[in-house]
């Protein structure tokens, strides 16, 4: 594989690598090459390496919605293995969302795998994430996009996070209001805020006497097949788990980020002209008083559930999801994407957008 040849001046040590495949760093099985690689386990060390190294930085989480789309980058690529799980006290700084309830916050470390922690949480009965167990990912990447699944996002529970400015090297605590959390959206991912800040640690709030979410359609079908009257957070993560590896392909098998595309909201004036010429069309209201209606239908109803074109697709068993089948280039993923998109906009007149992280110089 072709390797860059570096233009500027040599990378300092503190066991920074050079020329490194990023090929197991993403779950696209998209091998490109990193002009340098260093794996940060603490603030300390990251600060050290960023001032020595001025050179553009790549932060990497888990890998699982990035999707890269050069063969090689010249950047610095840190890999975030910023661990640790800690209860805090009660009189922790954060406005609550469970006024009256009796709740834990805790600090997750942002190099934390994202199951890792919901894992943790059910163990111990504290609900409020259960709803997004087997989300691929850190920890430190969750506020990025503002996951969520199965009726629950993670801004219900969020409380702050501490985060490393690339600029300045110093540490700022963001509160949920700073975050400025929307719909798979937040302020990490506008202009002037977008691949600045490296997320260290985040702080979510969970119930001790929690309540369970099973508003969501496929939840509740799911918990009735497995035989469950009266649902308790083990019984809701094991379900939402179920239903993860029915619909999503493993990644370990077949190069995916899951969910390449965001469900559109459009206007119920929109939505309802729709309705009558595709009487199938499901349809949510979101909380702003739009529709959401489901990427997936729009794409699978265009032809593309199954389809491949070379070594990409669209999964046969979710449309949203598109796939490596080994060897693609990052760049036929998002031609594969390019042509879903002009596709649903021709038929519906709604143009999809991406969830996953177009990586590109």
């Amino acid at each position: 594989m072709f390797k860059l040849k570096l233009t500027t001046p040599p990378f300092f040590a503190l066991n920074v690598q050079t020329n490194i495949s990023l090929l197991t760093f993403n779950t696209f099985g998209i091998d490109a090459t990193a002009a340098a690689f260093a794996i940060a386990a603490d603030v300390a060390y990251l600060q050290q390496v960023l001032e020595k190294n001025r050179q553009p930085v790549f932060i990497l989480g888990g890998g699982s919605n990035i999707l890269f789309t050069e063969e090689c980058y010249p950047w610095l690529f840190v890999k975030n293995n910023i661990q640790g799980i800690e209860i805090l006290p009660d009189d922790f700084p954060g406005a609550s969302e469970f006024a009256g309830q009796e709740t834990v916050k805790i600090k997750f470390g942002g190099g934390v795998a994202w199951h890792e922690a919901v894992e943790f949480a059910v163990a111990r009965d504290w609900g409020g994430i259960e709803n997004l167990s087997l989300i691929p990912g850190s920890v430190g990447a969750a506020p990025l996009q503002n996951i969520g699944a199965y009726g629950a996002e993670l801004k219900d529970v969020f409380v702050s996070l501490e985060a490393l400015d690339l600029q300045t090297l110093q540490l700022k605590t963001f509160s949920r209001a700073d975050c400025q959390f929307s719909y798979r959206d937040s302020i990490f991912k506008s202009a002037g805020y977008k691949g600045r800040w490296m997320i260290t640690g985040v702080v979510l709030e969970l119930q001790k006497n929690p309540s369970v979410n099973i508003r969501y359609g496929d939840l509740q079908k799911t918990l009735t097949e497995r035989g469950v009257a009266r649902p308790n957070i083990v019984d809701v993560a094991a379900a939402v788990v179920q239903i993860r590896r029915s619909k999503l392909p493993d990644p370990a098998l077949i190069g995916n980020a899951g969910s390449f595309f965001k469900n559109p909201e459009i206007s119920a004036a929109q939505f309802k002209t729709l309705k009558l010429q595709f009487p199938s069309l499901p349809g949510y209201e979101a909380p702003d008083g739009k529709i959401k209606a489901p990427a997936g239908w729009l794409i699978e109803r265009c032809g593309w559930k199954g389809r491949r074109i070379g070594a990409v697709g669209c999964h046969e068993k979710q449309a949203l999801v598109l796939v490596n089948y080994g060897g693609a280039k990052g760049r036929e993923i998002l031609q594969l994407a390019e042509l879903i998109i002009a596709d649903v906009e021709a038929s519906f007149g709604i143009r999809l957008t991406a969830e996953v992280n177009i990586v590109a110089l």
